[in-house]
Protein backbone atom coordinates (compact mmCIF):
# COMPACT_ATOMS: atom_id res chain seq x y z
CA UNK A 1 0.00 0.00 0.00
CA UNK A 2 2.74 2.33 0.87
CA UNK A 3 4.56 1.78 -2.70
CA UNK A 4 1.05 2.80 -4.57
CA UNK A 5 0.69 6.02 -2.51
CA UNK A 6 4.64 6.77 -3.10
CA UNK A 7 3.59 5.94 -6.73
CA UNK A 8 1.11 8.03 -7.16
CA UNK A 9 2.36 10.74 -4.97
CA UNK A 10 5.12 10.51 -7.71
CA UNK A 11 2.63 10.93 -10.25
CA UNK A 12 1.22 13.77 -8.93
CA UNK A 13 4.07 15.80 -8.64
CA UNK A 14 5.22 14.81 -12.05
CA UNK A 15 1.67 16.40 -13.79
CA UNK A 16 2.57 19.73 -10.90
CA UNK A 17 5.82 20.42 -12.37
CA UNK A 18 4.59 19.74 -16.21
CA UNK A 19 1.48 21.52 -15.33
CA UNK A 20 4.10 24.59 -14.13
CA UNK A 21 6.39 23.69 -17.04
CA UNK A 22 3.17 24.87 -19.84
CA UNK A 23 3.40 28.45 -18.90
CA UNK A 24 6.80 28.47 -18.68
CA UNK A 25 6.63 27.24 -22.13
CA UNK A 26 3.90 29.59 -24.50
CA UNK A 27 6.36 32.55 -22.63
CA UNK A 28 9.18 31.05 -24.42
CA UNK A 29 7.77 30.32 -27.28
CA UNK A 30 5.83 33.99 -28.05
CA UNK A 31 9.51 35.08 -26.95
CA UNK A 32 10.64 33.28 -29.99
CA UNK A 33 7.58 34.69 -32.28
CA UNK A 34 8.71 38.04 -31.39
CA UNK A 35 11.99 37.46 -32.69
CA UNK A 36 10.31 35.95 -35.79
CA UNK A 37 11.93 32.74 -35.69
CA UNK A 38 9.02 30.53 -36.81
CA UNK A 39 10.39 27.04 -36.75
CA UNK A 40 11.84 27.33 -33.22
CA UNK A 41 8.69 28.76 -31.85
CA UNK A 42 6.51 25.94 -33.72
CA UNK A 43 8.86 23.12 -31.93
CA UNK A 44 8.16 25.27 -28.53
CA UNK A 45 4.14 24.78 -29.16
CA UNK A 46 4.70 21.47 -29.96
CA UNK A 47 6.16 20.74 -26.70
CA UNK A 48 3.67 22.42 -25.24
CA UNK A 49 0.61 20.01 -27.10
CA UNK A 50 2.70 16.71 -26.12
CA UNK A 51 2.01 18.29 -22.57
CA UNK A 52 -1.79 19.47 -22.78
CA UNK A 53 -2.44 18.54 -26.86
CA UNK A 54 -5.88 20.61 -25.94
CA UNK A 55 -4.11 24.19 -25.40
CA UNK A 56 -6.22 26.59 -27.02
CA UNK A 57 -3.15 28.91 -27.44
CA UNK A 58 -0.65 26.26 -28.57
CA UNK A 59 -3.11 24.88 -31.44
CA UNK A 60 -4.27 28.20 -32.56
CA UNK A 61 -0.41 29.66 -33.06
CA UNK A 62 0.87 26.24 -34.29
CA UNK A 63 -2.28 26.43 -37.07
CA UNK A 64 -0.60 30.17 -37.76
CA UNK A 65 2.95 29.35 -38.32
CA UNK A 66 2.11 26.56 -40.60
CA UNK A 67 -0.12 29.05 -42.45
CA UNK A 68 2.73 31.62 -42.32
CA UNK A 69 5.67 29.30 -43.51
CA UNK A 70 2.98 27.50 -46.00
CA UNK A 71 2.55 30.58 -47.54
CA UNK A 72 6.57 31.15 -48.34
CA UNK A 73 6.66 27.64 -50.27
CA UNK A 74 7.19 28.38 -54.42
CA UNK A 75 5.57 25.46 -55.06
CA UNK A 76 2.13 23.96 -54.27
CA UNK A 77 2.79 20.85 -52.73
CA UNK A 78 4.62 22.78 -50.20
CA UNK A 79 2.25 24.90 -49.46
CA UNK A 80 -0.23 21.69 -49.34
CA UNK A 81 1.76 20.20 -46.83
CA UNK A 82 1.67 23.03 -44.43
CA UNK A 83 -1.59 24.48 -44.96
CA UNK A 84 -2.97 20.76 -44.37
CA UNK A 85 -1.19 20.50 -41.33
CA UNK A 86 -2.33 24.09 -40.45
CA UNK A 87 -6.14 22.83 -41.12
CA UNK A 88 -5.69 19.93 -38.75
CA UNK A 89 -4.40 22.01 -35.92
CA UNK A 90 -7.08 24.46 -36.47
CA UNK A 91 -9.53 21.41 -36.08
CA UNK A 92 -8.12 20.29 -33.01
CA UNK A 93 -8.91 23.47 -31.51
CA UNK A 94 -11.89 23.61 -32.95
CA UNK A 95 -13.01 20.49 -30.64
CA UNK A 96 -10.94 21.15 -27.93
CA UNK A 97 -13.08 24.66 -27.10
CA UNK A 98 -15.36 25.55 -29.95
CA UNK A 99 -16.76 28.41 -28.12
CA UNK A 100 -13.90 30.37 -27.83
CA UNK A 101 -13.42 33.15 -30.63
CA UNK A 102 -9.90 31.74 -31.27
CA UNK A 103 -10.85 28.25 -32.57
CA UNK A 104 -13.41 29.57 -34.63
CA UNK A 105 -10.83 32.29 -36.64
CA UNK A 106 -8.35 29.29 -36.57
CA UNK A 107 -11.15 27.68 -38.31
CA UNK A 108 -11.53 30.68 -41.06
CA UNK A 109 -8.11 31.15 -41.66
CA UNK A 110 -6.85 28.18 -42.75
CA UNK A 111 -10.03 27.40 -44.86
CA UNK A 112 -8.97 31.12 -46.33
CA UNK A 113 -5.73 29.02 -47.36
CA UNK A 114 -7.39 25.78 -48.27
CA UNK A 115 -8.74 27.78 -51.32
CA UNK A 116 -5.74 28.83 -52.69
CA UNK A 117 -4.30 24.92 -53.24
CA UNK A 118 -7.49 23.32 -53.93
CA UNK A 119 -8.45 22.10 -57.18
CA UNK A 120 -11.75 20.52 -56.95
CA UNK A 121 -14.43 23.28 -57.20
CA UNK A 122 -17.27 21.91 -54.62
CA UNK A 123 -14.15 21.59 -52.00
CA UNK A 124 -13.12 25.45 -53.28
CA UNK A 125 -16.66 26.44 -52.70
CA UNK A 126 -16.95 24.44 -49.55
CA UNK A 127 -13.77 26.28 -47.60
CA UNK A 128 -15.22 29.39 -48.97
CA UNK A 129 -18.44 28.74 -47.00
CA UNK A 130 -16.59 27.53 -44.21
CA UNK A 131 -14.51 31.26 -43.82
CA UNK A 132 -17.54 32.73 -44.08
CA UNK A 133 -19.23 30.65 -41.60
CA UNK A 134 -16.34 30.30 -38.94
CA UNK A 135 -15.64 33.88 -38.75
CA UNK A 136 -19.08 35.18 -38.26
CA UNK A 137 -18.99 32.37 -35.32
CA UNK A 138 -15.67 33.98 -33.89
CA UNK A 139 -17.55 37.50 -34.07
CA UNK A 140 -20.33 36.73 -32.74
CA UNK A 141 -18.37 35.75 -29.56
CA UNK A 142 -16.23 38.61 -29.28
CA UNK A 143 -16.75 41.11 -32.25
CA UNK A 144 -13.74 43.09 -31.37
CA UNK A 145 -11.24 40.15 -32.52
CA UNK A 146 -8.92 41.92 -34.47
CA UNK A 147 -8.17 38.92 -36.63
CA UNK A 148 -11.65 37.43 -37.27
CA UNK A 149 -12.53 40.91 -38.11
CA UNK A 150 -9.46 40.91 -40.85
CA UNK A 151 -10.47 37.53 -41.70
CA UNK A 152 -14.30 38.39 -42.53
CA UNK A 153 -13.36 41.64 -44.45
CA UNK A 154 -10.47 39.97 -46.73
CA UNK A 155 -13.66 37.11 -47.38
CA UNK A 156 -16.18 39.99 -48.35
CA UNK A 157 -13.16 41.50 -50.58
CA UNK A 158 -12.62 38.23 -52.16
CA UNK A 159 -16.14 37.55 -53.28
CA UNK A 160 -16.55 40.89 -54.60
CA UNK A 161 -13.52 40.29 -56.73
CA UNK A 162 -14.04 36.62 -57.41
CA UNK A 163 -13.49 35.69 -61.29
CA UNK A 164 -17.00 35.04 -63.13
CA UNK A 165 -16.39 31.34 -63.14
CA UNK A 166 -15.70 31.03 -59.28
CA UNK A 167 -18.56 33.24 -58.91
CA UNK A 168 -21.09 30.68 -61.15
CA UNK A 169 -19.39 27.62 -58.99
CA UNK A 170 -20.09 29.18 -56.00
CA UNK A 171 -23.95 29.76 -57.48
CA UNK A 172 -23.79 26.38 -58.80
CA UNK A 173 -22.67 24.21 -55.70
CA UNK A 174 -24.74 26.34 -52.78
CA UNK A 175 -27.32 28.53 -54.75
CA UNK A 176 -24.50 32.16 -54.03
CA UNK A 177 -23.63 33.08 -50.65
CA UNK A 178 -24.32 36.08 -47.89
CA UNK A 179 -24.19 39.19 -50.31
CA UNK A 180 -20.68 40.66 -50.34
CA UNK A 181 -19.98 44.59 -51.06
CA UNK A 182 -16.46 46.62 -50.96
CA UNK A 183 -17.98 48.77 -48.03
CA UNK A 184 -18.55 46.15 -46.11
CA UNK A 185 -15.01 44.79 -46.33
CA UNK A 186 -13.84 48.00 -45.91
CA UNK A 187 -15.74 48.65 -42.65
CA UNK A 188 -14.20 45.09 -41.35
CA UNK A 189 -10.69 45.54 -42.14
CA UNK A 190 -10.85 49.37 -40.91
CA UNK A 191 -11.86 47.64 -37.34
CA UNK A 192 -9.36 45.03 -37.58
CA UNK A 193 -6.28 47.85 -37.79
CA UNK A 194 -8.11 50.07 -35.42
CA UNK A 195 -8.31 47.37 -32.81
CA UNK A 196 -4.12 46.47 -33.92
CA UNK A 197 -2.83 49.83 -35.06
CA UNK A 198 0.23 46.98 -36.09
CA UNK A 199 -1.16 44.39 -38.01
CA UNK A 200 0.33 44.59 -41.40
CA UNK A 201 -1.72 43.01 -43.81
CA UNK A 202 -4.94 43.94 -42.69
CA UNK A 203 -3.57 47.58 -43.84
CA UNK A 204 -2.54 46.13 -47.29
CA UNK A 205 -5.29 44.24 -47.84
CA UNK A 206 -7.86 47.46 -47.25
CA UNK A 207 -5.58 49.73 -49.37
CA UNK A 208 -6.50 47.11 -52.08
CA UNK A 209 -10.33 47.07 -51.03
CA UNK A 210 -10.08 51.49 -50.89
CA UNK A 211 -8.25 50.75 -54.59
CA UNK A 212 -11.31 48.64 -56.07
CA UNK A 213 -13.33 50.86 -54.59
CA UNK A 214 -11.90 53.78 -56.64
CA UNK A 215 -10.84 55.81 -53.37
CA UNK A 216 -7.34 56.15 -54.33
CA UNK A 217 -6.70 59.07 -52.00
CA UNK A 218 -7.91 56.44 -49.02
CA UNK A 219 -5.89 53.76 -50.35
CA UNK A 220 -2.43 56.03 -50.58
CA UNK A 221 -3.00 57.12 -46.92
CA UNK A 222 -3.13 53.45 -45.08
CA UNK A 223 -0.14 52.34 -47.73
CA UNK A 224 1.86 55.23 -46.31
CA UNK A 225 0.92 54.22 -42.96
CA UNK A 226 1.59 50.78 -43.56
CA UNK A 227 5.29 50.96 -44.61
CA UNK A 228 6.25 53.04 -41.53
CA UNK A 229 5.16 49.87 -39.22
CA UNK A 230 7.33 48.21 -37.35
CA UNK A 231 7.98 44.36 -38.20
CA UNK A 232 6.18 42.02 -36.09
CA UNK A 233 6.33 38.97 -38.06
CA UNK A 234 8.51 37.31 -40.71
CA UNK A 235 6.17 37.71 -43.47
CA UNK A 236 6.02 41.31 -42.94
CA UNK A 237 8.95 42.50 -44.95
CA UNK A 238 7.35 40.96 -47.70
CA UNK A 239 3.67 42.45 -47.08
CA UNK A 240 5.47 45.74 -46.93
CA UNK A 241 7.37 45.59 -49.88
CA UNK A 242 4.61 44.50 -51.54
CA UNK A 243 2.37 47.93 -50.39
CA UNK A 244 5.17 49.79 -51.35
CA UNK A 245 4.90 48.32 -54.82
CA UNK A 246 1.12 49.12 -54.92
CA UNK A 247 1.71 53.17 -53.45
CA UNK A 248 4.22 53.76 -56.27
CA UNK A 249 1.14 52.83 -58.83
CA UNK A 250 -0.86 54.99 -57.00
CA UNK A 251 0.99 58.39 -56.72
Amino acid sequence: MKKILSLLCMACCLQLVQAQDIPVLLKEAQNLDRQQKDNEALDKYKNILLQDPVNLKALVRAAEINVLMGGKQSDKNGKRMYYETALSYAQRAWQADSSQPDAAYAMAMTAGRMTDIETENKKIVAYVRDIYQYASKALSLDANHAKANYTMGKWHYEMVTLSGFKKAAVKIFYGGLPASELPQAITYLEKARSLDPYFVVAYLDLAKAYKENREPAKAIEVLTRMVKLPTRTSEDPALKAEGAKLLETLQ
